[in-house]
């Protein structure tokens, strides 16, 4: 599984973080990084967490490419 965050969407509510704090990371107050390969043992708390992101910033899938961290 691959992560893609929609940065221009993202609005720093930090909710992927609170779920999947392995995965996410808020630098400063706003500027979100990510590690975009979910490991297996992460799966669940990143599905998780794109769930739980307010604006739904954060895709999901295969062979998603990003130019995140």
């Amino acid at each position: 599984m691959q992560i893609l965050v929609d940065l221009a969407r993202c609005q720093g509510y930090a909710q992927c973080v609170f779920h999947a704090p392995e995965m996410f990371e808020l630098h400063g107050e706003e500027a979100l990084l990510y590690h975009p390969a979910v490991p297996d043992e992460q799966r669940e708390r990143v599905l998780q967490a794109a769930a739980a992101c307010p604006v739904q910033a954060i895709l999901l899938g295969e062979g998603v490419s990003s130019g995140a961290r």
